[in-house]
């Protein structure tokens, strides 16, 4: 037998879940690909959509406040802490991840370094820290060291230290500038 309470609440289980309210499907530019995002609710951050719902885990998960930088993507080319984010608002938007970086220019370039001098060590930071370093150097390839250490400030890497991140960025700049060419 179902109480009032029972009924009420199963009149109205498309509208509201334990989860947060449910909304329509839609759909997000993801890596240079349309995704359909279903069963998500208003609340989900961008990083729980990617994550959970499309299984895009090069996008790491660290302290859900947008203060560790492990989140790191971009966002119509602007960089964004992806648990900062709703993922609705994104709707429209073009998502890069790690994993949609191009593979030919400054992406790859950045991943050797970051391995060629040590810049990787438990390896959970480093695909925010990919996507900072190839933002700003797309940006500002002859950045100075304090523009470094401000577009990393929003980075935490509890293993290496930052000493060995800025020597592969530095090293980085060094290939751009003995190539003579702009990234």
């Amino acid at each position: 037998m179902l109480d009032r309470g029972s009924a009420a609440r199963d009149d109205h289980a498309d509208e509201d879940t334990d989860a947060g309210p449910v909304v329509q499907p839609y759909r997000l530019h993801v890596d240079g690909g349309l995704r359909t995002v279903a069963g998500a609710w208003l609340g989900d951050s961008l990083l729980t959509v990617l994550r959970e719902r499309l299984g895009i885990t090069s996008v790491k998960d660290g302290c859900e406040q947008g203060r560790c930088g492990s989140c790191s993507v971009l966002l119509d080319g602007q960089l964004v802490a992806a648990c900062a984010t709703l993922a609705a608002d994104a709707a429209d938007a073009r998502v890069t991840t790690l994993a949609g970086l191009p593979a030919d220019g400054l992406a790859p370039a950045v991943r050797a370094a970051f391995l060629r001098h040590g810049a990787v060590q438990c390896g959970f930071c480093t695909p925010g820290f990919v996507v900072a370093v190839t933002d700003l150097l797309g940006r500002r390839p002859q950045a100075d060291e304090d523009e470094i250490r401000e577009a990393l400030a929003g980075n935490i890497c509890r293993c290496t230290g930052y000493g060995r991140i800025i020597a592969a960025v530095r090293a980085v700049q060094a290939d751009i500038t003995s190539a003579g060419a702009e990234p």
